[in-house]
């Protein structure tokens, strides 16, 4: 049996055919590669040289694809297309290359580290520092009474909200109103007091009785179309230019 300058196969040499003429494995004529390997087949033959099986299995194979590929095609026939067997080929040959390629790259870093023997490293050596109290259970429970009396003894200062008075909510209403005739929601009053200047529960609750007093006095008067609906303001009428019905609601 003979390997032929070492192929691994009929699709190896035809690849390494294929190599030596240059030829893109994309526009590959196949004709032209199966008459280079049917002419190295002959060529082996004629120096009597025993061929793998596989080798005349591929040389009889192309000897049809040449046929097929040379003669019309016959209309009725289910066989596949000579079109399609070419591609296959092709195919097949463009895996291999990329196999050989892979193969060398892998047989190239192989080779970098053949022959190199790196100095073995020394292991490191890991220190464990474990430190140990002796200590009575009457000093233990000495040190836990000390560290508790001192977390007792820690000063906590809870943080204080600003709240705004009566008074203030007053003045501000009083300001804020001026002398509008329009009713003007309440929420749109408290929208102008600042974040900074109270805490907005506490405006609201402020501002609420602050309203009420003052339309007590008759400097504002309100308007509620109903329960939990918003509530409205207004800066109080003169009781002499107040019509008959106007009044607080």
């Amino acid at each position: 049996m003979l390997d032929l300058d070492g192929f691994e196969g009929p699709l190896d040499l035809m690849l390494d055919l294929a190599r030596r003429d240059k030829l893109d494995l994309r526009s590959i004529s196949i004709l032209d590669l199966a008459d280079q390997y049917l002419a190295f087949i002959h060529a082996a033959q004629k120096l009597r040289l025993e061929l793998a099986g596989d080798y005349l299995v591929m040389a009889a194979w192309l000897t049809y694809l040449k046929s097929r590929l040379l003669l019309p095609k016959k209309p009725d026939s289910n066989e596949p297309a000579a079109e399609e067997l070419v591609q296959d080929l092709a195919e097949r040959l463009k895996r291999l290359e990329v196999i050989r390629k892979a193969g060398e790259l892998l047989g190239m870093r192989l080779a970098g580290s053949r022959e190199t023997f790196p100095r073995g490293h020394i292991e490191g050596v890991v220190v464990e520092h474990r430190q140990a109290w002796e200590v009575s259970l009457h000093e233990l429970v000495a040190a836990y009474a000390e560290r508790r009396t001192q977390t007792v003894k820690s000063h906590y200062r809870i943080a204080t909200r600003r709240t705004l008075s009566i008074p203030e909510a007053r003045a501000i209403l009083e300001r804020l109103i001026g002398r509008a005739a329009e009713w003007c929601p309440l929420a749109v009053l408290l929208a102008a007091i600042r974040p900074s200047q109270a805490e907005p529960r506490s405006a609201k609750a402020s501002a609420f009785v602050a309203a009420l007093e003052l339309a007590r006095d008759g400097t504002l008067e309100l308007k509620q179309e109903e329960a939990f609906a918003p509530l409205y303001l207004r800066r109080g009428r003169d009781p002499a230019t107040a019509q008959p019905g106007e009044g607080r609601e």
